[in-house]
């Protein structure tokens, strides 16, 4: 089967399967437009390896992560939305309509919303790992209430992320250790003074995490100096990472414009320095980081990707190309002297 032959044009192409993507797919697929959302191989974003969410609307008792998705691709396949579960690999903006590729498709889109998402940086530990939602997360906000009334907890990191997670659990935690590798913080000086001065916040200079202890769940950490080669443990009930996040747009590098830690520099609202090309959630936000914000960019951005179609972009982009295909097949004017 040719490249040609292998096309399909969709209204909305939505690329990821987290909160942002699904909404956005549910708001474009209820305006009546012809939705695809690339899930990819492996769907739902960073929820599917959280537990108990308490903090997103509707549900009293909490949901768990994966249900949670679950509901979410759901309420998408209800809404008319097709979907997929391939990863993008590739895509082609400098055309219209825009072009995403799998590895065996090619999907044309009158607008395309890139709702990719970003990971969090983890230790590398295999503990880390295998203790993953039992004790470890990498969201403070998100699941430090389930350790409320906990002797102690340990953040890794320094900065400005790392001590909002120190001081929201400062709150809830008997006490709060931070592990940084360095022997001063880089997150700014308001950030610094609020966490040096609060007394149930303790530091751990110059020093790794280089073992999360625990069969079931988190029971400790196990710490190096750097200076000194001294281990020893730290008792606690969680461990939290905030050593930064890095958001999946690898096959965007070169296509739209990103910022300096790859990032997605947004224009107008949610709109790429592409027309057509929106972005969403995590991928593009690095302030607020949770699955009900991420929901809302999904929506805003489905909501514009809507208006740029109804308003007629689609057509007059299509005409603009010719215009430029013509032109650059034109024969020169002989009779004027131009070539």
């Amino acid at each position: 089967m040719s490249v040609a032959e292998s096309e399909s044009l969709y209204d909305v192409v939505v690329i990821g399967s987290g909160p942002a993507g699904y909404t956005a797919g549910i708001y474009a697929a209820r305006a009546n437009f012809k939705t695809l959302i690339i899930a990819g191989v492996t769907p739902g974003g960073q929820l599917m390896l959280t537990g108990l969410v308490e903090n997103f609307p509707g549900f009293p008792e909490g949901v768990q992560g994966p249900e949670l998705m679950d509901n979410m691709r759901g309420q998408a396949e209800n809404a008319g939305v097709e979907i997929i579960y391939d990863d993008a690999v590739e895509v082609d903006f400098n055309t219209y309509p825009r072009k995403v590729m799998t590895s065996d498709r090619v999907f044309q889109a009158k607008a395309v919303i890139i709702a990719t998402g970003a990971s969090p940086k983890w230790l590398g530990l295999e503990a880390e790992k295998r203790l993953l939602g039992r004790g470890v997360s990498s969201c403070a906000t998100c699941d430090g209430p389930l350790f409320r009334g906990a002797k102690c907890a340990v953040v890794v990191g320094g900065g400005d992320s790392a001590m909002e997670y120190a001081l929201f659990l400062a709150n809830l935690v008997e006490k709060v250790v931070v592990v940084h590798r360095r022997d001063k913080l880089r997150a700014s000086k308001i950030m610094q003074e609020r966490a040096l001065s609060n007394p149930k916040i303790e530091f751990a200079w110059n020093s790794l995490v280089v073992d999360v202890l625990g069969r079931e769940r988190v029971e400790g950490v196990k710490i190096r100096n750097k200076l000194t080669g001294e281990e020893r443990v730290i008792p606690c009930e969680a461990l939290f990472v905030a050593i930064g996040h890095a958001p999946s747009t690898e096959i965007f590098r070169g296509k739209i414009d990103l910022d300096d830690e790859g990032y997605v520099k947004l224009h107008n609202g949610l709109e790429t320095n592409v027309r057509g090309v929106f972005a969403a959630g995590d991928v593009h936000d690095k302030r607020y980081r949770q699955a009900i914000t991420a929901a809302g960019f999904g929506c805003m951005a489905a909501m514009e990707a809507i208006r740029f179609i109804e308003e007629g972009w689609p057509e007059k982009l299509m005409e603009e190309q010719k215009a430029r295909l013509k032109e650059q097949v034109s024969p020169p004017d002989r009779s004027s002297g131009r070539s």
